[in-house]
């Protein structure tokens, strides 16, 4: 798809892509480092994807200053979409994975693939 019929997604619809496509990758890594009941891997893999560690994942990547205009323009849309965090995190930590998720969902939908592995290898890298 092009940027062009990407950026004709709202910023929730490319964060519900975005969700999956992370969790996805998430739930890749721990099955293959580790051969475990699938409720150990679920205790695991929510450690990952939960908004408060989206959250520091997207300002470690942005503190590394490695996201393009472009990039930053999307993490942006999404960030600022009118949300209802849930009660375990705060407004911003909600804010800022739902941002995360936009982009990745954006990524995802233009065929970015090596980009997503990119910025992914730098959530993955977070001590949870």
């Amino acid at each position: 798809m092009s940027e062009r019929e990407a950026n004709q997604y709202s910023p929730l619809t490319l964060a519900f892509m975005g969700d999956a496509v992370y969790e996805q990758k998430v739930r890749e890594r721990l099955v293959l480092a580790h051969n475990m009941s699938a409720n150990a891997l679920h205790r695991l893999a929510v450690e990952r994807v939960r908004a408060e560690y989206q959250s520091r994942c997207i300002l470690k990547i942005i503190e590394d200053g490695i996201l393009t205009e472009r990039e930053t323009d999307v993490f942006k849309r999404g960030r600022n979409a009118k949300v209802n965090p849930p009660k375990h995190s705060t407004v911003m930590e909600y804010r800022n994975a739902t941002g995360l998720e936009c982009l990745f969902g954006y990524l995802y939908l233009t065929a970015e693939h090596e980009r997503i592995e990119q910025l992914f290898e730098i959530c993955w890298g977070m001590e949870v």
